[in-house]
């Protein structure tokens, strides 16, 4: 049965009673259209399609390169396939290291990926560890690429003017002791001798806990960034653009944070399933100029590229914490950066909140920015409330690291 509610709707009734409303204007269908895509998100930019092999490795190669760029599905032939096996490519089983293309997956199962025997994944993995470092040679005497840099940070060039407004405005911790000047009471000021012979009773000093907006800081304050570069980092980025994303909040905090040394001083350390201590940026060095930083930036694509798979989560972020605790800093404060791929390491939430409620000396955040499915919000409702965001838009960045600073200084 079919009714007309307006020009611009009709109900229907099915037998089986199925109560269903139907638009017929374009304006409230592009409405709805909209609702719908603000649910969701944009479709993926890569489709990801489960398929069985049941062929054998043989030796891990690189593979031919397809003038083309032609989809290949399933062979040992050539580089940038996808589902096949013993070439550099996405979703196989037996090759050296990942290969994007540009196309759609088909993925292997975990089962029949980990059925290749043990001589051919070492094979492969030390295939894959001559790539890197070849890959890191090349990085370091490579001439500066203006362009590939402003990949990076042309998208994020308003954040990174916030972000530089924020640490400009950065305060000393409160609740910090410090020498509470111009009181009635306690020791005497020498700065203050003057004014004692004058009769003013203001001359005096104590030690107290500085509660007043404007502390100057005698410290900087230290963060760590943790930057997740692991396997599924770049495997799924033509998924959601993870890995992209990721490096344009690298850049933009390098950029942010350049010139204020004096406020706050930074570390950037990686992990990954081969390590969980991987260190891109010294507190004491960081990267004065674009091509060092962009190096920096390939550096880590380079690693989530061509390290193996695994996942150090836990283990990184115990020993961020642990790093960051021994720095003399105005306040530590710890940033992890994850795509939420733990549940297929069982990686169990409470790991997680424990490994970040451990040390009160050091504030330590989550911030998730990839997931399948819906991971990352049920991790953010297990983890610490107000330590854990969620985000897909490098644009939110500033006001979560507003809402970081802003957290800490008045703990």
């Amino acid at each position: 049965m079919l009714t007309l509610k307006s020009p611009k709707q009709i109900s229907s009734l099915s037998t089986d009673g199925i109560l269903q409303e139907w638009e017929l204007s374009d304006e409230s269908l592009a409405v709805s259209y909209e609702t719908w895509q603000s649910m969701v998100g944009d479709p993926p930019a890569q489709l990801n399609i489960e398929r069985y092999s049941g062929m054998d490795v043989s030796q891990p190669k690189h593979g031919k390169i397809d003038p083309d760029n032609v989809p290949h599905v399933g062979g040992n032939t050539w580089a940038g396939g996808t589902g096949g096996r013993d070439t550099a490519g996405l979703g196989g089983k037996g090759g050296p290291y990942r290969l994007d293309a540009g196309h759609n997956v088909h993925q292997l199962s975990d089962e029949e990926k980990s059925a290749v025997p043990e001589e051919v994944q070492r094979a492969a993995r030390d295939m894959g560890r001559k790539a890197f470092e070849k890959r890191l040679q090349e990085i370091k005497m490579s001439e500066y690429d203006a362009e590939r840099y402003q990949s990076f940070v042309s998208s994020v060039s308003k954040q990174i003017t916030a972000l530089k407004q924020l640490a400009a405005g950065l305060e000393a911790k409160r609740g910090d002791r410090t020498w509470l000047k111009n009181q009635t009471d306690g020791e005497l000021d020498d700065s203050k001798l003057v004014e004692g012979l004058t009769g003013d009773r203001n001359v005096f000093k104590r030690r107290g806990t500085a509660q007043q907006k404007g502390v100057a800081m005698s410290k900087p304050k230290h963060l760590t960034l943790l930057a997740d570069v692991s396997g599924s980092m770049y495997r799924f980025n033509g998924l959601d653009q993870r890995l992209q994303r990721e490096l344009e909040l690298v850049a933009m905090v390098m950029e942010g944070l350049q010139g204020s040394e004096e406020r706050v001083r930074y570390d950037i350390i990686g992990h990954s399933g081969e390590n969980p201590h991987i260190p891109f940026v010294e507190r004491e060095a960081p990267p004065n100029n674009e091509k060092k930083r962009l190096e920096v930036l390939e550096e880590m694509h380079a690693h989530s590229q061509f390290c193996w798979t695994g996942d150090h989560t836990v283990t990184a972020l115990k020993q961020a914490i642990a790093h960051a605790a021994s720095v003399e800093a105005d306040e530590r404060i710890v940033i992890a950066f994850s795509d939420a791929n733990l549940k297929r390491y069982f990686i169990r939430p409470t790991s997680i909140a424990s490994a970040m409620t451990k040390d009160p000396n050091v504030s330590v955040f989550v911030i998730f920015i990839g997931s399948l499915g819906d991971e990352a919000l049920q991790l953010r409702k297990e983890l610490p409330a107000g330590k854990t965001f969620v985000t897909m838009d490098t644009k939110e960045m500033p006001t979560i690291m507003q809402q970081i600073f802003t957290s800490t200084i008045i703990q």
